[in-house]
């Protein structure tokens, strides 16, 4: 007697909703598939703009979008509000840390990155760095409380070390963060104080390196350091940091007292390695296959910031354009029941802005300064983000700002 019951579906689970995660999920949508995607968090975050919400540009609505209801039209797909704990690789279960678990035929770890504090935890809590709706929170809070502090001290030395911003890291993150930290300071809170002038503040950029934006061509970093010095921002190169502590910064022989550090000095693999064996990376990265699939395991897959994929012999940046490439090709592929084809990144350009009329972007030998790539930052950041009202609230706040100057999320909570 034939046995006419369905074959059961092929079930993938995918661990983590940011870039990757969320374009896996979507481009599966509607598959002859049962797909489950887990996140500790019920919001997919647009983490470049993170930095605006830290400076109260923007509002965390603004950038977050719930997932479930980005999914909410994906029958096939079901989200699951819990945190992964690892992987029994051999009964092909992820383990969540409540004690239950979920069955996979297939696993995509897409679990992004967090920040490296090289080897010194203990700054993280001096030195809070924009990952998350929460570290935005802190960092504006801290920021605006600065500025209410030194309104309330006689103490030009206390009132000093007040308005002083520490920002570490001289990648995309710190060149963004400094930028506006200053641009809030001489232009939002101007008028604002009675007992001092918001543009005492000082906002001091800390480098390791000899150049900013070290992805970027030499002659962009230099325009990029030349660009914050006119915002008034001090520019530190060949700078480790020695020491953070609750009133400031070590470089070597000289101490900056700063009631507020901003960490955006580097990254690592969030969890996910640990969880099938480890790896040799020095940055946690899981190694992966062209195929994106992990090396040396059966039906586990690794995208985004957690993934060491290499092309043409180096490894892929950890970026939004690559998580998303990533995730929408292997959601693709995995839609059909076969060999997953080798996956091929397309560099879409990157860019950074200064400040207003200030930005960088380069695409292969082409590139772009000032007025016009501030423009084109403007538009990529805007078509990126995730749902039309979105968009238009973002780019109607922006250019409220452009003609007032004028932040609308100065809340301290």
């Amino acid at each position: 007697m034939t046995d006419a019951r369905p074959a059961a579906r092929r079930r993938v689970v995918i661990v983590g909703g940011g870039f990757g995660g969320l374009a896996c999920a979507r481009a599966l949508a509607g598959a002859d598939v049962d797909v489950t995607l887990v996140d500790k968090r019920n919001h997919h975050l647009f983490q470049p703009l993170l930095y605006q919400v830290s400076t109260a540009a923007l509002s965390p609505a603004d950038i977050a979008a719930p997932i479930r209801k980005v999914l909410a039209s994906a029958r096939n797909v079901t989200v699951l509000l819990a945190e992964a704990s690892g992987v029994d690789t051999e009964a092909r279960t992820l383990l969540l840390d409540d004690g239950d678990s979920l069955p996979y035929d297939q696993l995509v770890l897409a679990t992004g990155s967090a920040y490296n504090y090289f080897a010194h935890p203990e700054w993280k809590k001096h030195a809070p760095a924009p990952k998350t709706i929460a570290d935005a929170r802190t960092i504006r809070a801290r920021l605006l409380g600065t500025f209410e502090a030194a309104e309330r001290t006689d103490d030009p030395v206390a009132r000093g070390a007040l308005l002083t911003f520490v920002v570490v890291g001289g990648g995309p993150t710190g060149v963004e963060m400094a930028g506006t930290i200053a641009e809030l300071a001489r232009y939002t809170l101007k008028g604002n104080f009675r007992r001092f002038d918001p543009a005492e503040a000082k906002v001091i950029l800390v480098e390791a390196g000899p150049r900013l934006l070290g992805a970027f061509p030499e002659d962009l970093s230099a325009y990029t350091a030349d660009a914050l010095r006119k915002l008034g921002v001090e520019v530190r190169l060949d700078c480790p940091v020695q020491r953070i502590d609750e009133s400031g910064v070590q470089l070597g022989d000289t101490r900056l007292p700063a009631a507020t550090v901003i960490w955006g000095a580097g990254i690592r693999a969030a969890d996910g390695a640990d969880w099938i064996g480890g790896t040799s990376d020095r940055g946690g990265r899981i190694p992966v296959a062209d195929t994106l699939a992990v090396v040396g395991q059966d039906g586990i897959y690794a995208i985004g910031d957690v993934a060491l994929c290499l092309q043409d012999g180096r490894p892929l940046p950890g970026l939004a354009q690559v998580a998303q490439q990533q995730g929408r090709h292997l959601g693709k592929e995995l839609r059909k029941d076969a060999p997953v084809r080798p996956f091929l990144f397309r560099n879409r350009g990157d860019t950074a802005v200064i400040g207003r009329h200030a930005a960088v972007f380069s695409f292969g030998k082409y590139r772009m300064k000032g007025r016009l790539a501030w423009l084109l930052w403007a538009i990529i950041h805007v078509f990126l983000l995730i749902g039309f009202e979105r968009r238009t609230v973002v780019m109607v706040q922006w250019i409220w700002r452009y003609l007032t100057f004028e932040r609308g999320a100065r809340l301290i909570d």
